[in-house]
C-alpha cells in the first residue's frame, strides 16, 4: 500500500464520521449549543470542512470549494470570505447556522471529492515537498496532510459527542 492509499483511506473516514454527526438532525439539532461558549454540530463540521478546504487547496495551488462552488453564498454566513473558524468567538460561533444537514454534507462531500482528485495525484517525492516554510522545521506537504486528518478527525468527534448531548437532551 502507497501512502496516498492511506490517507484517501483516511479522509474517507473522515467523511463517513461527518455523516454519522450530521444524518436526522434538525435545524434545532444542527445549530444547538449545549452549553454557553459550545461549538455546535453545525460549526464543528463546517469548520472542519472550511480547514480541509482552506489548507489542501494551498498545498496543491487549487481554488477553495467554498468560494468556486459558491458555498460561501449558499451559508450567508456574514462572516469574511476566507473565513475558516480558527480562533472564533462565541459570537462569530453563533454565526454559524444552518437549515438542513444537507448544506453541510453537500459542501463537505464537494471538498472530499477535490481532496481525493489531490490525493489520487500525489507521487512519494510529492510528499517531500516544503508547503509552509514559516514554522521550524518547515511543513511538507505529507505534514500537512496528516495534520488535516488529524483536526478533522478530533472536529468530527466532537460533533459526534454534541449530537449525542443533543439527543439526550430531547429524549
Amino acid at each position: 500500500m502507497h501512502a496516498k492509499d492511506i490517507l484517501i483511506e483516511g479522509y474517507g473516514r473522515i467523511q463517513e464520521e461527518v455523516h454519522a454527526a450530521v444524518e436526522g438532525l434538525d435545524p434545532d439539532g444542527l445549530n444547538a449549543r449545549p452549553a454557553a461558549g459550545a461549538n455546535s454540530v453545525a460549526w464543528l463540521v463546517w469548520h472542519l470542512t472550511r480547514v480541509q478546504d482552506d489548507h489542501v487547496a494551498d498545498a496543491f495551488g487549487l481554488d477553495q470549494v467554498w468560494l468556486t462552488g459558491e458555498w460561501e453564498k449558499r451559508f450567508g454566513l456574514g462572516l469574511p470570505r476566507r473565513d475558516t473558524g480558527y480562533g472564533h468567538s462565541p459570537a462569530e460561533v453563533a454565526k454559524v447556522r444552518v437549515d438542513s444537514g444537507e448544506l453541510l454534507t453537500g459542501y463537505y462531500d464537494a471538498v472530499h471529492e477535490q481532496t481525493l482528485t489531490a490525493l489520487r495525484s500525489l507521487t512519494a517525492k510529492d510528499l517531500e515537498r516544503v508547503v509552509d516554510d514559516n514554522w521550524d522545521p518547515p511543513v511538507t506537504l505529507a505534514v500537512r496532510l496528516v495534520s488535516v486528518l488529524s483536526d478533522d478527525l478530533q472536529h468530527v468527534g466532537q460533533a459526534a459527542y454534541v449530537r449525542g448531548l443533543v439527543q439526550s437532551t430531547e429524549a
